[in-house]
């Protein structure tokens, strides 16, 4: 029988992904800024999932961004390698007791402050990985640095303000 967090995780898959795909794809600021919404359900992959799952989820998570992006892979490879990195940064970040059974980690469970530490390497390395294999190496250096950079920026501003409006109105209702 399926779990009712399995469903959720499979709601907030399809439903991070849509938003990516019908509106964010072409939302950009100051011409260098991008957004990728769907690292959220990346990044709130319960903690005690299994690694090969995770990163199987990364991998089916980048290739249907890729799909809908026409980008060759590189969503895909990105993500893969954001769930591979999560695995080391989750075990850096865990206390010595340890985290509950199914802890998400989200902003209104584990507090801003530990979402950043964990979200914000995470993200980096996604977007390195993303906009210097699009490049294709590093022949605009610092133009594609200065994407990186504000894209990561951006993306933790908009996944923390969703972490807000989604994930505590959710807790109030319960």
């Amino acid at each position: 029988m399926i779990k009712k967090s399995e469903i959720i995780l499979l709601l907030s898959f399809f439903g991070y992904v849509f938003l990516y795909i019908f509106l964010f794809k072409n939302f950009v600021l100051l011409d260098s800024a991008f957004c990728f919404i769907y690292l959220i359900f990346l990044l709130n992959v319960p903690i005690e999932r299994n690694r090969i799952l995770a990163l199987f989820i990364g991998l089916v998570t980048g290739l249907l961004i890729d799909v809908f992006s026409d980008s060759l892979g590189i969503h895909m490879a990105s993500s893969v390698l954001l769930m591979y990195l999560r695995y080391y940064v989750i075990r850096w970040l865990t206390p010595q007791g340890g985290y509950d059974t199914n802890t998400l980690p989200t902003v209104p469970s584990m507090g801003l402050q530990w979402y950043i530490t964990y979200s914000l390497p995470l993200i980096l390395a996604h977007h390195i990985c993303l906009f210097y294999t699009e490049a294709g190496g590093i022949t605009s250096f610092f133009f594609t640095l200065t994407k990186v950079l504000s894209s990561t920026a951006f993306t933790l501003v908009v996944i923390v303000l969703f972490q807000y409006l989604l994930y505590s109105s959710a807790k109030r209702r319960i």
